[in-house]
């Protein structure tokens, strides 16, 4: 399955690398995309994430998750 976010406060590759890197060490991840420009964080998972791992996951990166895109 895949969701896709907003997230404020990226504006750079490493913002992406940031968010990618704590994202992707939630369990049943198995894929993501982060683009800064547009805000856009898609997670591919095995099972439906909870939102609150996902915010907090983005949180400890830096950065802010607005909601579902």
């Amino acid at each position: 399955m895949s969701v896709s976010y907003s997230v404020s406060g990226m504006s750079c590759g490493h913002c992406e690398s940031a968010v990618s890197k704590e994202v992707s060490a939630l369990p049943g991840v198995t894929g993501i995309t982060v683009d800064a420009k547009t805000g856009l964080l898609t997670i591919d998972s095995d099972a439906p994430l909870e939102e609150a791992a996902v915010r907090a996951a983005v949180d400890e990166a830096g950065y802010e998750l607005v909601g579902r895109a």
